[in-house]
């Protein structure tokens, strides 16, 4: 049964920085892609960053291109999000998320397979 385990969120001031990870545990085949999206109270959720597992191919929500860079460690199984200059409108629930077979839509959340538990990021102003 494959698992997602976030870790690293936190409250951070504004202008600070996070990394937030990803394992991902108990796969017997390989994942297509990962990716992080997001969800503030009251609002659905949100895509964040996505990445190709074999080529590295990256993809930014457009409220985050610039501050944020998603990464992955093959050997680790384990992506991260590398969070810099966070503002309050940031804070949310961040998930972590993978798709099994190929997809080109990765921003639509629905195209994912599997999820995490979430993990809080809250930035004070």
């Amino acid at each position: 049964q494959v698992q997602l385990v976030e870790s690293g969120g936190g409250l951070v001031q504004a202008g600070g920085s996070l990394r937030l990870s990803c394992v991902v545990a108990g796969r017997t085949f390989s994942m297509h892609a990962m990716g992080w999206f997001r969800q503030a109270p009251g609002k659905e959720r949100e895509f964040v960053a996505a990445i190709t597992w074999s080529g590295g191919s990256t993809f930014y929500g457009d409220s985050v291109k610039g501050r944020f860079t998603i990464s992955r460690d093959n050997a680790k199984d384990a992506v991260y999000l590398e969070m810099n200059s966070l503002k309050p409108e940031d804070t949310a629930v961040y998930y972590c998320a993978a798709v099994r077979y190929y997809i080109s839509a990765y921003r639509n959340r629905e195209r994912y397979d599997y999820w995490g538990q979430g993990t809080q990021v809250t930035v004070s102003s």
